[in-house]
């Protein structure tokens, strides 16, 4: 696979010599940008913040272009918020898939909800991402997924490509997260109801009104919640904090599941990054959450050679949040090929 920032016109070019059933790529970019491609084998979603070799940054005007030459075959279909279950439907049978969703939309909480539970979802390697806007925009600008077979944008539901591979090849997904858990059992949490807010929480087996909680305990919500799951360490972080409105969050919090705060980092947060993201990722297809890029003060800053569009949730079968995943294709045996 190869990542490359591109100007519209390049983007447009690349496409068209493609033809409708060219190599699927898969691109990232401003909703402008992304209405100016000419339809053919793709999909893309909104992002603004991009992490590249030069570091990241913030553009509107280029788009980031993923290339998977691997794929012998394509897929590409528009599932409703309410077909959710069916997103599996129509993969081929040695592939992966990629998935779209647009932040905030009903598809986005559906599928950070039940989607661990649709039939199949984890029987072939699937990615993707929750795509975004401008931080500074206003909340009518709605994040997008466009179907580029058709050129049409869809601010709900899910855009998902299913890509074959041929025999010798497969996909392995991987994920990155900077945080373990704190080992202070009185900092662990229970919800009582699954909910991307809270107003209460059970903290150390106590309830107690949980945005009051954080700021009396000069909690660094900047670290997330953390949950494991069977040796899987899944972050859940903070959106907002609200004395009135109580504690939203970029992923729900499942009830009666055990949730810990993260353990403050060892390092700086930016270097921190840049230790567990060191290694080679010019063949994989990546994407990093907004929340790493702001943390982490990566703007103008190398992740090395782990480039994607720094996203508003990131998908590694179901939805996760301050993470970065990553897929490669690999032969049978494991070696790493283009």
């Amino acid at each position: 696979m190869k990542t490359q920032m591109l100007t519209v016109r390049q983007a447009a070019q690349k496409i068209r010599d493609g033809g409708p059933s060219g190599m699927p790529l898969v691109i990232a970019g401003s909703e402008e940008a992304l209405r100016a491609l000419p339809c053919g084998n793709w999909i893309g979603g909104t992002a603004c913040y991009f992490l590249t070799e030069e570091g990241g940054i913030c553009d509107s005007a280029r788009v980031m272009v993923t290339e998977i030459p691997s794929a012998t075959d394509s897929l590409i279909r528009h599932v409703p918020a309410a077909e959710l279950p069916s997103l599996t439907s129509g993969r081929f049978g040695n592939g992966m898939s990629f998935v779209l969703i647009p932040a905030f939309s009903t598809a986005h909480q559906r599928f950070a909800i039940d989607g661990p539970g649709y039939e199949g979802l984890f029987d072939q390697p699937l990615m993707g991402w929750v795509t975004g806007r401008l931080l500074e925009a206003e909340p009518a600008v709605l994040p997008l997924v466009i179907d580029g077979t058709t050129g049409r944008a869809h601010a709900d539901g899910a855009l998902i490509m299913h890509l074959a591979l041929p025999p010798d090849r497969m996909a392995r997904i991987d994920i990155v997260t900077l945080f373990d858990q704190d080992a202070d059992p009185a900092r662990s949490f229970t919800f009582t109801e699954t909910g991307f807010s809270a107003r209460t929480a059970l903290v150390g087996g106590q309830e107690v009104d949980l945005a009051t909680y954080l700021t009396e305990q000069g909690i660094d919500t900047r670290l997330p919640l953390v949950a494991d799951y069977a040796g899987a360490l899944v972050n859940v972080s903070f959106r907002e904090v609200s004395a009135e409105s109580g504690v939203s969050f970029y992923a729900p919090v499942m009830a009666g599941v055990e949730y810990r705060l993260a353990r403050p980092l060892a390092l700086p947060y930016p270097e921190e990054f840049a230790r567990q993201c060191s290694g080679d990722g010019g063949s994989q297809l990546a994407c990093n959450c907004i929340l790493n890029y702001v943390h982490g003060g990566l703007e103008g800053r190398s992740t090395g050679s782990f480039t994607g569009p720094a996203t508003f949730g990131e998908i590694a079968y179901m939805l996760l949040n301050q993470t970065m995943v990553r897929l490669e294709v690999v032969a049978a045996e494991g070696e790493r090929v283009a």
